[in-house]
């Protein structure tokens, strides 16, 4: 008796296995036909948008990262001048932009065009802001996301200056972010940086450096450099990463930045 039963168990699994793995297999087959032709019909399509974007400074100047660039040359340009590190950040942010487009050199100079040209305006943030805000939709995080980067870029040069923070209030009133909110990305800002300058010896920046005090000052430029360049903040890649990865490419960034100044002032 207790055989007979085995054998219908072992029936029961077998039939089960069956209509699970061998009939419904087609079903599964076809589930999976169907979302890979989905995800290249949707590639295929985002292709053809950033084509179609590119295809004009005037479209992708209405695009969310045309305005999003114009509001980063308010930001650089808000204290006077664009400072070196500024600059640098804002030239590896145009590769990164670019590199998501078919043609690469076109639209690098689409950005660079754009950048040029609003920097020099100071009298349309709120209205670029809002346009962005438009865009966005319901999107949260890209609202933080943007408002990080801006952020960053105006902390990267040693502190956020009375004029990089009035145009930064006007672009978050415009992008629905609450002063409390500003005030707690301001407050994490601030943390990382608070104190580093001033307790970072001589030897530590050489070590944050990687570089060697018989080394002449040329080759630590580059080594700097290159390091801001595999640490910056990435806004393309910021998309897929959670919210502490702007703040930590940041602090990184600063660091570096900070390691570098020493050593200059040390060989005055």
């Amino acid at each position: 008796m207790f055989k007979f039963k085995k054998w219908i168990y072992l029936a029961i699994v077998l039939v089960l296995f069956y209509y699970i793995f061998i009939v419904n297999i087609w079903v599964t087959l076809s589930i999976i036909a169907s979302l890979y032709v989905a995800f290249r019909l949707y590639k295929l399509y985002a292709k053809n948008k950033l084509r179609k974007i590119s295809s004009s400074k005037e479209l992708f100047r209405e695009s969310e990262l045309g305005l999003f660039i114009a509001l980063v040359a308010k930001v650089a340009k808000a204290d006077g001048r664009v400072q070196e590190l500024e600059a640098q950040l804002i030239g590896m942010m145009f590769d990164d932009i670019s590199k998501i487009f078919p043609d690469k050199e076109r639209t690098k100079n689409i950005l660079k065009e754009i950048f040029n040209e609003e920097k020099e305006k100071d009298d349309d943030t709120k209205e670029i802001a809002a346009s962005l805000n438009k865009l966005l939709g319901r999107s949260r995080l890209k609202r933080k996301q943007f408002v990080e980067f801006l952020i960053q870029l105006a902390f990267i040069d040693n502190g956020i200056s009375s004029d990089e923070d009035r145009v930064l209030r006007e672009i978050i009133d415009e992008l629905n972010i609450t002063s409390d909110e500003y005030a707690t990305m301001l407050s994490k800002f601030e943390k990382m940086m608070k104190n580093k300058h001033q307790t970072m010896s001589i030897e530590e920046a050489y070590k944050i450096l990687g570089v060697d005090e018989s080394d002449e000052m040329n080759h630590i430029k580059k080594t700097y450099r290159k390091l801001v360049r595999q640490y910056h903040p990435d806004i393309i890649k910021s998309q897929d990463k959670d919210e502490l990865y702007m703040e930590e490419a940041t602090a990184k960034t600063q660091e570096i930045n900070q390691a570098y100044e020493r050593i200059k002032e040390g060989r005055k």
